[in-house]
């Protein structure tokens, strides 16, 4: 049996098992792990294998030039030399774990600013009317339209680049906070503040929860901005990284490193979103389905 298959089944079986869990775990709140979530994580691994056999045909008939297209099996025999051999000197995992440290350093400053403020935010119209423009004028900005500006200020290291990520990962979260704080229920507010909670209390205790579920979105919607402005982050005078690695790959026309880089970086942000429902089911358990 050729490599190739013995790859990709392995990997199909193990996303079956891995959507099929995560149904019966989200499912497991309301109407616990049923015979129709088992079929739906099915059908969306369906989708996978269909895609996986859709490639794999489309090689095998040379309906396109292995340079713009090349088959699963060179693909999964780069990925193990690039994991094991490296990729001018730098493991794939390595690589991997540089561009981890900045999308998740800089996501981790964003949450750990932008989350309070957007409480203050959203029960302050003073403030709100002072950081608002701010905020906005520069959230539709391209990342590489500000990032010469960083380099020029802070460096071409990392801190730079964390900076930038910083500054993209900021907006979603902050406007998704300020928008859940107002659309707490002011009788849920009312309510509290007749029992005798009012100030810091009434923001922890009721407003924060309330606010919880619309964070997470914010939360989801921030992380897979941040990983999409890591190429651009690893495009300048960067030597490491999976960004920089699919980006130089691209330079030697070098399509099963752009693939190996695109899988990966795929399968990581999908793997970082379904960390962040986790935690959304162990911190928000009251959330509706």
């Amino acid at each position: 049996m050729p490599q190739s298959w013995i790859i990709a089944g392995g990997a199909c079986l193990a996303t079956i098992l891995v959507l099929v869990v995560w149904r019966c775990r989200a499912s497991r709140r309301t109407q616990g792990c049923t015979a129709q979530t088992a079929l739906h994580g099915l059908i969306s691994a369906a989708s996978i294998v269909t895609l996986m056999g859709l490639w794999w045909l489309v090689t095998t008939l040379h309906l396109v030039e292995p340079l713009f297209m090349p088959s699963p099996e060179t693909v999964a025999k780069t990925f193990h030399h690039v994991l094991f051999q490296g990729y001018r000197g730098t493991t794939l995992l390595e690589h991997l774990g540089y561009s981890m440290y900045r999308v998740l350093t800089g996501f981790g400053l964003a949450v750990a600013t932008a989350v309070p403020l957007g409480l203050i935010m959203g029960r302050n119209a003073i403030l709100r009317a002072v950081v608002d423009p701010l905020i906005e004028m520069y959230r539709p900005l391209p990342p590489l339209a500000y990032y010469t500006l960083l380099i020029v200020w802070l460096g071409i290291g990392d801190t730079s680049k964390i900076a930038l990520l910083y500054l993209a990962a900021f907006p979603p979260i902050y406007i998704s906070t300020m928008t859940a704080v107002r659309q707490v229920p002011i009788s849920r507010i009312e309510c509290a503040r007749c029992l005798g909670i009012s100030g810091w209390p009434l923001l922890r205790r009721v407003i924060f929860p309330s606010a919880l579920p619309g964070i997470f979105i914010g939360l989801r919607v921030s992380i897979g901005f941040t990983y999409t402005t890591l190429v651009s982050s690893e495009i300048v005078a960067a030597v490491n990284g999976i960004g920089w690695l699919v980006l130089d790959a691209g330079r030697f026309l070098r399509t099963d490193l752009i693939f190996v880089g695109i899988i990966t970086m795929g399968a990581t942000g999908l793997l970082l979103d379904r960390l962040i429902r986790i935690m959304e089911t162990l911190v928000v358990p009251w959330k509706e389905e």
